[in-house]
């Protein structure tokens, strides 16, 4: 076998002069006319012409292919250099939250903003949730900022306050000092009455019941408390707390019932149990999703890999909530309330179908029943490079699109 390069010139010259096979000149016969003699000439000269057509495009392709295996071996090595030193920075986070942040902003991995250390940390892909809980906790100014960045990163719109709170406490490990935490719930609770306007009187009032419920959740299932609260206490403990004003016993009595069916899970701290089933995979992230029959968003980890694409409930699963395969599907950004959307679809089909799987609470497997598929991501960014990741898992071989390009070009010059 030749290389690329080689095999690609051999079927170019097939296609464009199957019937040249060699630059020798066959002698002139002697009974030719001087007309024919001329037309024989101008053939050669032309034979000549498309030969050396031909070897400047061998020499055009060669040179293009030796770009592209060069540009993709830097790009490789470049790349194997960053993930070693994100490798190396998650490490030193782990070990030292403050040392591992600035050796990655000293080494361009991170830019040194609230916003872009936020982001890192919401992402938590490989970090210790309670190195996590630690920096975010710290009273520095710039610490502070980066926890309001990243509270403002979760959105709890249309959330009670137990969804909120799990999702907020499954982010990271809250710290043990009673400081640290009361700057992060305060922070929870400005962001909550900020996506449920109207819903507590005050950011007080969801600080003390977030306090509650977390409270709550000790004394319902920690087994040693044997003193278990009823509904009917809960709801006594937290009267007066809005304003002055009681809560609606309604609202209690959803959040005492929530509570005592399922408890909080702690997450765990390596955050990289995924590794072990999904190994190198194309993209990983939170992003949030739209449901097929209830239309409501929800945060969901996605790893792409395979030509597939999955979703978690939480980064610690050891099974997908949902699969959905590539094949014979498109994408497209799209415009919804949620900012940064794309969709996945079948294209010139919208009402079929898309063929995935996902888990029922109870475990049973079923198939999906999403037409499409609505996916937001946190920032423009992050959107496009989601949409650049998926695209290059669903289209051909960009080079096969070059040589045909090539081949087209060849063409039109030829007839001219």
């Amino acid at each position: 076998m030749g290389t690329v390069s080689e095999l690609c010139v051999s079927s170019l010259q097939t296609f464009l002069c199957p019937a040249v096979k060699s630059p020798q000149q066959a002698p002139v016969p002697d009974d030719l006319s001087p007309e024919e003699q001329q037309e024989l000439e101008n053939i050669r000269r032309r034979k000549q012409e498309l030969q050396e057509d031909i070897q400047r495009l061998k020499d055009e392709i060669a040179e293009v292919t030796s770009e592209i295996e060069n540009l993709g071996s830097n790009e490789e090595r470049k790349n194997m250099q960053r993930n070693k030193q994100v490798a190396m920075g998650r490490k030193k986070f782990n070990m030292d939250p403050k040392k591992g942040i600035q050796f990655l902003i000293e080494n361009d991995l991170l830019k040194n903003t609230s916003d872009d250390i936020a982001q890192f940390l919401y992402k938590g892909e490989g970090l210790n949730k309670t190195a996590i809980g630690d920096y975010l906790g710290e009273r520095d100014d710039f610490n502070i900022e980066v926890l309001h960045a990243f509270v403002e990163l979760h959105e709890f719109t249309d959330l009670n306050l137990v969804q909120a709170l799990r999702q907020f406490l499954w982010s990271f490990r809250l710290p043990g000092e009673a400081q640290k935490i009361d700057r992060m719930m305060e922070a929870f609770a400005q962001r909550y009455c900020q996506c449920n306007a109207g819903v507590f009187q005050s950011t007080d009032t969801c600080y003390i019941l977030s306090f509650a419920i977390i409270m709550l959740n000790t004394s319902l299932h920690n087994p040693n408390v044997k003193d278990k609260p009823s509904v009917e206490r809960f709801i006594s403990m937290n009267r007066g707390i809005n304003d002055g004003g009681d809560l609606p016993e309604d609202l209690l009595k959803n959040l005492y019932d929530s509570i005592k069916n399922e408890p909080f899970k702690i997450p765990e701290d390596d955050g990289n149990d995924l590794t072990h089933t999904f190994f190198n995979p194309d993209r990983e992230g939170w992003l949030l999703k739209l449901g097929g029959r209830v239309k409501t968003w929800k945060r969901r980890w996605f790893i792409l890999t395979d030509n597939c694409l999955y979703y978690f409930e939480y980064t610690t699963d050891k099974e997908p909530r949902g699969i959905i395969p590539l094949e014979n599907l498109s994408i497209k950004e799209v415009e919804d309330k949620k900012p940064n959307c794309f969709e996945l679809f079948i294209p010139d089909n919208k009402d079929q179908v898309i063929k995935a799987c996902k888990t029922e609470a109870d475990g049973r497997v079923v198939e999906g029943n999403h037409t499409f598929y609505r996916i937001s991501a946190s920032t423009a960014e992050e959107k496009d490079q989601w949409m650049n990741s998926i695209k290059a898992a669903i289209s051909r071989d960009p080079f096969y699109e070059m040589l045909a390009a090539r081949k087209k070009k060849v063409s039109s010059m030829k007839r001219h």
